[in-house]
């Protein structure tokens, strides 16, 4: 990697942390391997986004069916976060340690923009 930025390792962390992934997006136009985990960032954030979307349709209607059912549904709500945290700690290590995280369906929509 001839053009590296200065700060290499702070965009990494920043491009898997949600809406700051636009920092490096933004910031680091030099380096295509940042630009690559920022962009993977934001569709990795935009599906997760859809998917919690999703998942509070399905609790919602399950609590207005049946109370008892919607509640434990919720808890669909702990594992999805508990999900979330995982992959993000396990790209961010990835990006530092100079591989990148394939996760199939997602990242083939970061290479294409």
């Amino acid at each position: 990697m001839a053009d590296t930025a200065p700060n290499r390792a702070a965009m990494l962390v920043l491009a898997y942390l949600w809406p700051l992934a636009v920092i490096p997006f933004f910031l680091t136009k030099d380096d295509p391997d940042v630009q690559w985990h920022a962009k993977h960032g934001l569709v990795l954030m935009a599906a997760e986004l859809a998917l919690m979307l999703g998942l509070s349709a399905v609790v919602s209607l399950f609590t207005l069916v049946t109370f008892g059912i919607g509640c434990v549904a919720l808890l669909g709500f702990v594992f999805l976060w508990a999900g979330i945290l995982g992959v993000h700690v396990f790209a961010i290590v990835r990006a530092l340690n100079g591989y990148r995280l394939f996760i199939p369906g997602v990242s083939d929509y970061a290479s294409r923009f």
